[in-house]
């Protein structure tokens, strides 16, 4: 089945979609972008296609908005972790002052380098 077919959606799903994608237009959003919106939120709401077929076990749209939402939280709780770690990376930062990438490197070496930049930008 080519990449986009709508044949594994019910007439049901392809009704909302129709409907959707025609209250976006009225709005003035583009044929294109209405459509696109407009599929988006059919997934969103029923989690695909609901017509059998394909390989693999099907999953019912129950089963699908639990995976979402225990995904959801444990994104949640992953944010939560890093922001309360966030202070104290912080606390530790590295300098930002430039050192000599050479530690043979002279001071005579460093102003000639500085004087050479000088002179070549206008």
């Amino acid at each position: 089945m080519p990449r986009g077919s709508k044949d594994k959606y019910t007439d049901k799903q392809k009704r909302k979609a129709q409907h959707i994608d025609d209250s976006y237009e009225d709005k003035g959003v583009g044929h294109k972008e209405a459509e696109r919106r407009a599929w988006s939120t059919v997934n969103k709401q029923s989690g695909g296609g609901d017509k059998e077929g394909g390989s693999g076990r099907k999953k019912s749209a129950a089963s699908k908005k639990a995976a979402r939402s225990d995904s959801a939280k444990r994104a949640a709780a992953t944010r939560k972790r890093n922001s309360s770690s966030e202070g104290r990376r912080k606390t530790g930062a590295r300098s930002t002052t430039k050192k000599s990438s050479s530690p043979k490197e002279s001071s005579t070496s460093r102003k000639r380098a500085a004087a050479g930049r000088k002179t070549g930008s206008k």
